[in-house]
């Protein structure tokens, strides 16, 4: 669920108390990603959650590997110095866990190895005694595969071996890990509630949970992974009738071309991306979610396309008043449909395509709906509807108009996508309406509510995703300048005004899918502030590794 409008007292939500959830794991097992996309969700429900990394903490104080004593990581007797160095970096985690306790938090993740049995019982007891309810989560993994991805992808890059040989790095964290499997004690204890989450993500075991929220985080634990993937964010083609909510108008001709030039450009980024990082295109497929309106699903139609020869099927449900003809390279020969019940209908792209494709309609994702605001400019809906009006600039976010959808009943509506998105393991691209996607964004790149109506998605860019083990890195890019980026921007002849051209100009007769409301005195926030803001966000974590 989402983030509630309510606030208590105390600051801690769903009667559930304060939590400290011990990680536990040998290294290069997924306890960071694991801890990461925990403090994600947990965030998007409300709840104040922060992430302690022991080895965070220890890079930031002490510096590399390199310029720790050189029995700081092997088994045996410790140099005096070693065993004070550990105590300061131990001491010092459990002051910042205590600090924000103290703060108002409600929960800490303790991102560390805690390996040794002793002493995850002396800091649950410690903390147990304090009020704080203790969970155990115990990340264990016997594929080889996922252990030498994530120490390849994660480990290596950090500051430890910084200027080091990819292969060297390597050998020397199998080291590591080979000592610490010595030492390693498993999870066997029932004192307190416990979490196992195995090859993270392919089993899971529960012990003693109890509670609202603390069976929040068990559901989410079990639908996340690490696989590496791409998410890509695209609003779907300009509609025959752009400003009407109720009209669920086809494209129109310049929303073809678009989705024509779109399929043309994600092939062409991904297979790009996929062969930087080592993949072939060809041996992965792309998955894409659409809502179930005209304009969205038949966006998605040319990355279905076989051949550029192929009639319009007869079972298309088209509305006559609202159809266009499609370019015959953007009909495909299969289509996708929901039933009476509005279940998903998968179909795929087969032969005579070289392209890995499932397109699949989501209910969920139809865009939010105006009320009585449909079709209405801001200055009509502050004309015609002025106390509405003035209650919505207090609170874009949790102001619904008479007969609409606020942003936090769509980000409430979003939830099972949300975690499907956590659970998808392909390449995925969503076409979607820009404040389906606004909420989205916020949600993978940590962006509070408040902020959520500012983000003004373009018609014509792209927005590419990879989340990382420290959360997420993203980029946008600019493909389409045609009619319907930021509104019809065309002459009577049909020709783009030279004025307009390049210029950001919004369609105001579609009120919610264009416009974006200042809500804090900040600049607007565009998809290109959301690429920088994630590398940002990702560059911090990687400075606090240093």
């Amino acid at each position: 669920m989402a983030a509630p409008l309510y606030t208590t007292a105390s600051g801690l939500l769903f009667h559930a108390g304060k939590i400290l959830i011990l990680t536990v794991g040998l290294p290069a097992r997924g306890k960071t990603h694991i801890s990461r996309a925990l403090e994600r969700y947990l965030r998007w429900m409300g709840v104040k959650t922060q992430v302690v990394s022991l080895g965070d903490y220890r890079r930031k104080t002490l510096g590399g590997a390199k310029k720790l004593p050189p029995d700081y990581f092997t088994l045996g007797e410790k140099s005096p110095e070693t065993m004070a160095l550990r105590k300061m970096v131990s001491d010092g985690c459990e002051k910042l866990i205590e600090d924000f306790f103290g703060a108002g938090g409600q929960v800490v993740i303790y991102d560390a190895n805690n390996g040794s049995r002793t002493m995850r019982q002396s800091l649950a007891e410690k903390y147990d005694k304090q009020g704080i309810h203790v969970i155990i989560l115990e990340s264990v993994c016997d594929n080889k595969e996922i252990i030498e991805t994530n120490i390849r992808n994660v480990k290596i890059s950090s500051p430890d071996y910084r200027g080091w040989d990819p292969d060297r790095a390597v050998e020397d964290y199998y080291g590591r890990i080979r000592d610490r499997e010595k030492s390693y004690e498993t999870v066997e204890e029932t004192t307190w509630p416990f979490i196992r989450i195995i090859n993270v993500g392919e089993k899971i075991m529960v012990n003693n949970i109890r509670g609202y929220l603390q069976s929040r985080i068990v559901f989410f634990l079990m639908n996340i992974h690490n696989r590496p993937r791409m998410i890509y964010f695209a609003r779907s083609g300009q509609s025959l009738i752009e400003h009407s909510y109720k009209a669920d108008s086809d494209l129109s001709p310049a929303g073809w071309e678009y989705s024509e030039r779109l399929k043309e450009f994600v092939v062409e980024r991904r297979a790009k991306s996929l062969e930087q990082n080592g993949f072939d295109p060809n041996d992965r497929r792309l998955v894409i979610w659409t809502s179930t309106r005209r304009r969205a699903h038949h966006t998605a139609w040319p990355f279905l396309t076989p051949t550029p020869s192929i009639s319009i099927p007869q079972q298309l449900p088209l509305v006559a008043s609202h159809l266009t003809v499609p370019p015959q390279s953007a009909v495909a020969r299969n289509v996708i449909t929901t039933d009476e019940a509005g279940e998903v209908t998968e179909k795929k792209a087969t032969t005579g395509s070289s392209l890995k494709v499932k397109v699949i309609e989501k209910t969920q994702m139809c865009e939010i709906n105006p009320g009585v605001w449909d079709g209405l400019t801001p200055d009509q809906a502050k004309k015609f509807y002025p106390e509405e009006w003035a209650r919505f600039v207090k609170d874009p976010y949790a102001f619904r108009a008479p007969r609409a959808e606020s942003y936090h009943d769509l980000s409430v509506r979003l939830e099972p996508i949300l975690i499907e998105l956590e659970r998808e393991k392909e390449d995925l691209l969503i076409i979607g309406h820009s404040s389906v996607i606004r909420c989205l964004l916020a949600y993978l790149i940590g962006l509070p509510a408040s902020e959520i109506p500012a983000i003004e998605i373009a018609r014509g860019d792209l927005l590419e995703v990879v989340p990382t083990s420290y959360g997420v890195h993203s980029q946008a890019f600019h493909f389409w300048d045609g009619p319907g980026r930021r509104g019809e921007g065309v002459d009577g002849d049909g020709d783009l005004e030279e004025e307009e051209l390049g210029k950001s100009r919004r369609d105001e007769t579609n009120f919610y899918e264009n416009y974006a409301e200042d809500t804090k005195g900040k600049k607007r926030m565009t998809a290109i502030d959301i690429g920088f803001l994630s590398t940002g966000m990702r560059e911090d974590s990687e400075g606090a590794l240093a």
